[in-house]
């Protein structure tokens, strides 16, 4: 075991067992009232059998569930060929549509170290030299110097070429572009603009395109079920349209009002899309949404086809032909129902998968216009198309801002301007806007749950943003007969906060609540007889 403070790039060409052990001890630590002896769950050591078959010399924890190791040297050797193929194909395809930020951000690093500060998963882990943004850079640059020029063939460890590849280099190198949530709050603090984002997708990328290689949970489990059955969680259309029908006898049932979700509805002005995830674990956003549509008189539909009713897009964090087929299929659902615009609900990845990834993989006539619900939902209330009464929402707010919202689309002021119109008692993280943390379920993180890598992302990914939550509430963080409402618009982030609420017993001990923004406005409208948030219901 390397201790982490003397661990350098080139160390993992080592065989060994295991590289770094993390311990709680050494971790960033929580605020009050979880800085208590006991609070915190213990790590664990992964299972023998995972050792074995899997790659746990990293960090003793599993975030490719399909990286198995080979069982002769012949498949080690065809496993590295693959990757240095691929590695290589990195700074020449024309079809990477990142070439030239990856060839600049590959070459042109000062080694300043100004992007560690502003890892949240390096600042979490205690400063661990393994998650320092730069290490995983320096990894690949050391490696593409020793295949790809002449002076790292010739002199290797005299110009920086000083690193064996084997099996456990590639694996460790994969493990650890699943160790990155692709914030990007790296490259909004380098003073050069680089962006160490993109090395770590294209490494992500390499590994599944050249190698078909990718997390179950992503891949197989995500894009594969997607493409098959219309929808990332396995709802095909028929039990689509049944999930729609029980949604709407559970809001007349409930609430009192008649509302029919207008399905394939053609020439509509808005075609809205759900991530998949919220018709099942949270239903009552695909019915906010339906409650506040209705309200302010909109022009809607849904759209019941393949790929039309579920706004996910996986591939955009692991493989770009993935990710163009969904962009493709999407975009053709909304010009054959001729909508003027596609408004993408509560889902941070869904507006950079639709808005600006797709945007560049779908051309011409072909195009419909992408837009974000948030600044919607500002108008629907700066208009006053709802009549709210904030008094309904008198309890401590704070937000979460999604990094894909605020950071990869510039989208920092609606969502504030409505619960400060909605939430006497509003209060912001520390820090928030563009210099939010990530909630650590970014990067494909809040569904990738093989072996134990949740427990990664719970003590590692989500610790800096658990501790946002924290800080936000520590005026009546022990004062369990106040909820202490975490507003998150967004579907993969609602999955990390509510993990991590769970992890930690916060809901249980402390009254902490999580849900999305049109709950929230919901339970504001003053037409809502009873509170739409349940915990309001007692």
């Amino acid at each position: 075991m390397i201790n982490e403070k003397d661990l350098r790039p080139q160390d993992l060409g080592r065989r060994d067992e295991q590289l770094i052990k993390l311990e709680t001890d050494k971790l960033m630590p929580l605020l009050p009232p979880y800085n208590k002896p006991g609070m915190e769950p213990p790590l664990t050591d992964p299972k023998p059998a995972w050792q074995e078959k899997f790659c746990t010399s990293l960090d003793g924890y599993v975030g490719i569930d399909t990286l198995i190791r080979p069982k002769t040297k012949d498949e080690e050797d065809e496993f590295v060929r693959k990757f240095i193929f691929g590695l290589e194909k990195s700074f020449s395809d024309a079809n990477n549509g990142v070439l030239q930020p990856f060839l600049l951000s590959f070459e042109y690093c000062a080694k300043c170290d100004t992007c560690s500060a502003a890892c949240h998963i390096y600042e979490a882990s205690g400063k661990n030299e393994l998650y320092r943004p730069i290490f995983r850079s320096e990894v690949l640059r050391k490696i593409a110097k020793k295949y790809f020029t002449l002076s790292g063939k010739l002199l290797g460890r005299f110009v920086g070429a000083d690193i064996d590849v084997n099996w456990e280099t590639i694996s460790r190198l994969g493990e650890l572009a699943y160790r990155c949530n692709l914030c990007r709050r790296c490259a909004q603090t380098c003073p050069l603009g680089l962006d160490n984002a993109i090395l770590t997708k294209e490494i992500r990328k390499i590994f599944s395109q050249e190698m078909g290689i990718a997390p179950l949970p992503l891949h197989t489990k995500g894009t594969v079920l997607q493409l098959k059955t219309g929808s990332s969680t396995g709802i095909t259309k028929p039990a689509f349209l049944d999930t729609i029908e029980f949604l709407e006898e559970e809001i007349e049932e409930k609430y009192g009002r008649k509302i029919k979700f207008p399905i394939d509805k053609k020439g509509a002005d808005i075609l809205l899309l759900h991530n998949a995830g919220e018709y099942m674990a949270w239903p009552e956003n695909p019915i906010a949404f339906a409650i506040l549509f209705e309200e302010a008189g909109l022009d809607w539909t849904l759209s019941s086809e393949i790929t039309g009713y579920d706004n996910v897009n996986y591939g955009i964090w692991y493989d770009d032909f993935q990710a163009k087929t969904l962009a493709v299929k999407q975009m053709k659902v909304a010009k054959e129902l001729g909508v003027n615009r596609i408004v993408i609900a509560e889902c941070g990845h869904a507006h950079k998968a639709s808005a600006i990834v797709g945007d560049r993989m779908v051309y011409g006539d072909a195009k419909v216009p992408v837009e974000s619900c948030l600044p919607l939902l500002w108008d629907m209330v700066r208009d006053k198309r709802l009549r709210l009464d904030p008094s309904k929402n008198n309890f401590p707010v704070t937000l979460h801002d999604p990094c894909n919202y605020v950071r990869g689309m510039g989208i920092v002021e609606p969502q504030r301007n409505v619960l400060k119109v909605i939430s006497p008692q509003f209060r912001e993280m520390t820090p928030h806007g563009v210099d939010n943390y990530c909630c650590g379920g970014g990067g494909g993180f809040a569904i990738t749950n093989s072996m134990n890598f949740s427990e990664w992302r719970n003590k590692i990914s989500t610790r800096v943003k658990f501790n946002q939550i924290l800080g936000a509430f520590q005026d009546s963080m022990e004062n369990v007969s106040i909820p202490k409402y975490v507003c998150a618009p967004c579907s993969n982030c609602k999955g990390a906060i509510r993990d991590i609420l769970e992890f930690y017993e916060a809901t249980e001990k402390f009254n902490v609540q999580y849900g999305g923004l049109v709950e929230l406005m919901v339970n504001a409208l003053v037409g809502m007889d009873k509170p739409f948030l349940e915990f309001l219901e007692d």
